[in-house]
């Protein structure tokens, strides 16, 4: 019998790539795993929530600088004015998230406070299923022409804010009809009641922000927004429901920015022609400045919430200085934004390299 040595197998003496770590110059751990390394993490973090340490430096300081700022008054002035905004983001950050874009929701927006506004003498009901089912069936429409047509979502997003806006004049006689809600309706409750002072607007944003961070952690439908970002055409290969998701996104989107609208024009007791414009922008610039990836495949509506409330805190900061106009707004978020992308690449390489 002869005895034979086994030759030393190669694998144990170099190096093997491993399927998570393919194609990516991370260093492989010397126990073989590939968990992140501390400065992968703390760049993930950074970019998570980031905006928040810069929203409670801002916050901070604003309180020292301007007494009236840290006010109780002031606080429930910002979140109920940021609550609109915040409901049209939420949808935002789970369209971009998916890799699209939605640039009709503040036509939409303004499209559903009208609609509410001219339904609200019917009831409470009316008021908010007309313009939720109206505005559900533009977002349908246009995630329909996005995942079935294989539409551009910028095209088709922006003939939609062209044609809500159209709509909506037509509806108004462009604009000369102002549809009023009846004072002490139920409807006109909902946008100017509170609950310890805060309005329901607050708390109703506050909920619809806890069921989306449930709804994109904790189930399946949301790691599939998280896939399809990533890589439709791998989710594909996987099997999941890319079409479908993509249409859900964009109803869900139109969806909220309706329901924005009416609390909108529930608040004012009117239904205003003329705002929305540019909403659409400051809802993308806060859900990028709360972290979440032009790209697609990276995002949360924690993010989407400080990003808001930074957005609103600013324009306060303008108020209370006083000396400037609402335009330096624009200015700031503008700067903002350029900063987070920036950051957002930098953050991005980091966590590929380190």
């Amino acid at each position: 019998m002869n005895e034979t040595t086994p030759a030393p197998a190669a694998p144990a003496l170099a190096p093997q790539k491993t399927p998570a770590s393919a194609g990516r110059s991370v260093p492989r751990p010397p126990s073989g795993g590939t968990e992140p390394t501390r400065a992968q993490r703390l760049a993930e973090l950074v970019q998570r929530q980031g905006v928040l340490a810069v929203l409670l430096t801002v916050v901070i300081v604003a309180s020292f600088v301007y007494p009236t700022f840290a006010t109780l008054d002031n606080a429930r002035g910002v979140t109920v004015q940021a609550s609109f905004l915040a409901v049209v983001a939420l949808g935002m950050t789970m369209v971009i998230i998916t890799g699209g874009i939605d640039l009709s929701v503040g036509s939409v927006f303004a499209l559903g406070g009208v609609l509410a506004a001219w339904a609200s003498q019917w009831g409470l009901l009316p008021a908010l299923l007309v313009p939720l089912l109206v505005c559900a069936a533009i977002g349908l429409l246009n995630g329909f022409l996005i995942a079935r047509a294989g539409m551009a979502p910028f095209i088709v997003t922006l003939a939609t804010l062209l044609a809500a806006r159209g709509i909506l004049l037509a509806f108004t006689d462009e604009g000369a009809t102002t549809y009023l809600v009846p004072k002490g309706s139920a409807f006109a409750e909902l946008g100017q009641g509170s609950v310890w002072g805060f309005g329901y607007p607050i708390l109703i944003a506050l909920v619809l922000f806890g069921g989306g961070g449930l709804l994109l952690q904790r189930t399946s439908f949301g790691q599939t927004l998280f896939a399809v970002g990533g890589s439709s055409d791998a989710a594909t290969l996987m099997g999941l429901p890319v079409a479908r998701t993509k249409i859900l996104v964009y109803t869900l989107s139109g969806l909220l920015a309706g329901l924005a609208g009416a609390l909108n024009a529930a608040r004012l007791s009117s239904g205003v022609t003329i705002i929305g414009v540019g909403m659409e922008l400051d809802a993308i610039s806060a859900v990028v400045i709360g972290g979440t990836l032009l790209i697609g495949g990276a995002g949360s509506i924690s993010g989407t919430l400080w990003g808001v409330l930074l957005l609103a805190v600013i324009q306060n900061l303008i108020n209370q200085i006083g000396s400037l106009n609402s335009s330096y707004q624009s200015v700031v978020s503008g700067g903002f934004l350029i900063v987070v992308v920036v950051a957002q690449r930098y953050l991005a390489r980091s966590r590929r390299t380190t």
